[in-house]
């Protein structure tokens, strides 16, 4: 694949439209002439603990914290005494499920799940391991990038995790911060609950999924130089990352929610 053309993480120096190309043919090289499955299914395996498995840990220490957080801002500006207080549990759930959890999170993991990808990738392309697959005939692009994108399809499971570790946060500080009852919370949590609301998070969690798994790996595969290059290669592919996923929160929202 590397003949046909050749990406540059200098962005100063390249064509944004040139980019953009080679990245959706990086995607439908992804598909053509796949690794045996017995090969496949070791990679895909290896990389749900790498990605989805190793970063529980981050995602849960963030979301019960930040859902205290939430919790007691809101709390705070609702102190008007004719306003119910299970409205706090209320507008909690509200922002981890339609934004913090899905959104917020797919930019933490940008930084951790996307640098991760970049740097191992993109050390392979400087160890030349990378034309060493090519030699012996396998798909590179198969046989690295796409394990990682059907491991992320396991990405709905850690935002679930990250929605109800966000709420049960915000009610332990909702109830020893002394904002709102037990009650009162359970409540709010409970009130005008709308499924849709879940598939909406659902929906922009996958497409944040794809987005994890592949503009880190395009910035690792296509980049140049040596070690120094694959700091700098991560550091971009956070970046893009992080501005996709931002845009297409915007869009998604715009076309699931108006």
């Amino acid at each position: 694949m590397d003949r046909f053309f050749y990406i540059s993480t200098n962005y100063n120096s390249m064509s944004y439209l040139h980019n953009i190309g080679s990245y959706f043919l990086m995607i439908v090289e992804m598909f053509r002439k796949p690794t045996k499955w017995s090969v496949m299914k070791q990679l895909i395996l290896k990389d749900v603990e790498d990605l989805i498995i190793s970063s529980l840990g981050i995602v849960a220490f963030i979301s019960f914290f930040v859902g205290g957080v939430i919790t007691i801002q809101t709390a705070l500006n609702i102190d008007n005494p004719l306003i119910p207080r299970y409205l706090v549990g209320f507008a909690t759930r509200q922002s981890i499920i339609l934004e913090f959890a899905p959104t917020f999170i797919s930019v933490i993991m940008a930084g951790k799940v996307g640098s991760f990808i970049t740097s191992s990738i993109g050390t392979m392309r400087v160890t030349e391991q990378i034309d060493a697959l090519e030699v012996m005939g396998i798909n590179s692009v198969n046989y690295l990038i796409f394990p990682k994108t059907i491991a992320l399809f396991l990405y709905p499971f850690v935002i679930s995790i990250a929605m109800f570790l966000g709420i049960i946060g915000g009610m332990a500080a909702c109830v020893f911060g002394g904002y709102s009852t037990f009650e009162d919370y359970v409540t709010g949590v409970q009130m005008d609950f709308m499924p849709f609301h879940m598939l909406y998070a659902f929906i922009k969690t996958l497409v944040f999924a794809f987005l994890l798994a592949t503009i880190p790996s395009f910035h690792g595969y296509y980049m140049k130089g040596g070690a120094l290059e694959v700091g700098k290669a991560s550091t971009t592919a956070f970046v893009w990352t992080s501005v996709a996923i931002i845009l297409l929160n915007y869009i998604l929202t715009q076309m699931l929610l108006s």
